[in-house]
C-alpha cells in the first residue's frame, strides 16, 4: 500500500487515530497513537521522534532521541478499539545516521533480508511459524519478604475434577497431555479460536488452521500462511495482540509463555522455513524426503540443537547404536552421522560444511530409513570425564514437500 492509499484509506473510513507501533528488543510490541489530522506525506518521509531511554536495553537518557519511520505498507484497520483507529508498523532510525537501529527487531531483519540477497545464494526466505498459547481464567503471582508463589488456573484443567462449582462441574476436560484433540465439550475453547481467526482475517492474514493443543488447561494453536521474515514477524506480533485481546474480551488471559505448567508440554514455536531464488523453491528436490542437496546443508546447521556437536568442547567418538541414559536436555534431533555402527576409537565426522558433506548426508539419511526409527547412535566426549552421553536421534521431516521444520 502506498502512502497516497494510507492516506485515501484515513479519509474514505473516518479514521479517527493512527497508531504508530513498534517492537523491542525482548519481542515485547510497543505503541504511540496521533491524531489522524496530524498525518500527511511529511510523516512518511521524516518520521516522528520518540524517547528511546525508557525502551528497555535501548538509550541513555543524554541520547535517547530516536525516529519512528511509519511503514505505509502495513496499514490496517484495528478491531478493537471504541473509535475508527489505523495502525501502521514503523522502523526505528538512529537520528545521527538515519539508519535502521542496530536493537530494533524489524531493521535487523530487513538487515537480515538484504544480506541474504547480497550472497547469492537465495533472494526470498520464507517462514511459517506455528504459534502455540495457552488460555487461563485466573493468573496470580507475588514475591516479597514472606516468599513467592505463582498460580494459574482454568476451569478446562485437569485438576479442577474435584472442584466445586456454583452451576455445577461439568465434568469434560482434557487430562494432562489429552487435548490434543477431543471435541467439545471438551475443546471448551472453540468458539473464541474461530473469533481469532476471522479478527485475524479481518485484519489481512491468511488462517489455515486451529485446534486444541496437548496440555490440559487451555493450551491452542492457530495456524497462519508463511511469508517472508519481515512480513511474518509483523504477523505474528498481530496474531499476538489479537489472542490476547480476544481472550481479553471473553474474560479469559492469553499467555505466550513457553512453559506455564509443570508436567505438562509447554508452548513451542516450530518454524517451518525454506529459500527461493527467482520464483524456484530451493528446498524442494529429489533427495531423501522430497529435498534438495541446499536443505539438507541447512538441516545440519540451522538448529542450535544439531550444532552442539560442533560447539562440544570435547571432540565427540562415536559408540555402537543404544539408547544412552542421558539427560534429556541433551538429546540432540540430528541425522545419523555414519550408515553402519563403527568402533569407539572413530572419531565423529563434522557434518554440514561443504557439498561432499551434504552429498554423505543425504546417502546416511537415505540408509537411516533402511534401519528402524527407534535406532541410536550414542556419542561420549572423549574428554574431560565425567561428561553425560549425548544420544542423537534422526530429525523431523515436515510433511510439505520443499520445507524443512527446525
Amino acid at each position: 500500500m502506498s502512502v497516497e492509499n494510507v492516506l485515501k484509506m484515513i479519509q474514505e473510513n473516518d479514521i479517527k487515530f493512527v497508531d504508530f507501533r513498534f517492537c523491542d528488543t525482548r519481542g515485547k510490541e510497543q505503541h504511540v497513537t496521533f491524531p489522524a489530522h496530524t498525518i500527511d506525506e511529511d510523516t512518511f518521509e521524516e518520521g516522528n521522534m520518540f524517547d528511546g531511554s525508557s525502551i528497555a536495553g535501548w538509550k541513555h537518557i543524554n541520547e535517547s532521541d530516536m525516529i519512528l519511520m511509519p511503514d505505509a505498507s502495513t496499514a490496517v484497520i484495528d478491531p478493537f478499539f471504541d473509535d475508527t483507529t489505523l495502525i501502521i508498523r514503523c522502523d526505528i532510525i538512529e537520528p545521527k545516521n538515519m539508519q535502521g537501529y542496530e536493537r530494533d527487531p524489524r531493521s535487523l531483519a530487513k538487515r537480515a533480508e538484504a544480506y541474504l540477497k547480497s550472497t547469492g545464494i537465495a533472494d526470498t526466505a520464507f517462514f511459517g511459524p506455528e504459534n502455540e498459547f495457552f488460555i487461563f481464567d485466573d493468573i496470580r503471582w507475588g514475591t516479597d519478604m514472606s516468599g513467592s508463589f505463582y498460580k494459574v488456573d482454568s476451569q478446562e484443567a485437569g485438576w479442577n475434577s474435584e472442584k466445586v462449582y456454583e452451576d455445577g462441574n461439568i465434568g469434560h476436560r482434557p487430562g494432562v497431555k489429552g487435548g490434543y484433540f477431543p471435541v467439545p465439550p471438551v475443546d471448551s475453547f472453540q468458539d473464541m479460536r474461530s473469533a481469532m481467526c476471522l479478527t485475524l482475517e479481518q485484519m489481512g492474514q491468511i488462517t489455515e488452521v486451529h485446534h486444541h493443543e496437548v496440555a490440559t488447561a487451555g493450551q491452542c494453536e492457530i495456524g497462519v500462511r508463511f511469508n517472508t521474515l519481515v512480513k511474518k514477524a509483523d504477523e505474528v506480533l498481530g496474531l499476538k495482540y489479537v489472542v490476547a485481546n480476544i481472550a481479553h474480551a471473553y474474560g479469559k488471559t492469553a499467555t505466550f509463555m513457553p512453559k506455564p505448567l509443570v508436567g505438562d508440554n509447554g508452548s513451542g514455536m516450530h518454524v517451518h522455513q525454506s529459500l527461493a531464488k527467482d520464483g524456484v523453491n530451493l528446498f524442494s528436490g529429489d533427495l531423501y524426503g522430497g529435498l534438495s542437496e541446499t536443505a539438507l546443508v541447512r538441516m545440519t546447521q540451522a538448529s542450535p540443537r544439531c550444532s552442539i556437536l560442533r560447539r562440544s568442547p570435547a571432540t565427540p567418538t562415536v559408540m555402537a547404536p543404544t539408547t544412552a541414559a542421558i539427560n534429556s536436555k541433551l538429546s540432540v534431533p540430528t541425522p545419523s552421522l555414519l550408515s553402519s555402527p563403527p568402533a569407539s576409537t572413530c572419531s565423529s565426522p563434522r557434518v554440514g560444511r561443504s557439498t561432499s558433506s551434504a552429498r554423505t548426508m543425504t546417502r546416511l539419511l537415505v540408509q537411516s530409513t533402511e534401519r528402524p526409527t527407534s535406532s541410536f547412535l550414542a556419542v561420549r566426549p572423549a574428554t574431560p570425564a565425567g561428561f553425560s552421553r549425548l544420544t542423537l536421534r534422526s530429525p523431523t521431516v515436515r510433511r510439505q514437500r520443499g520445507s524443512i521444520n527446525v
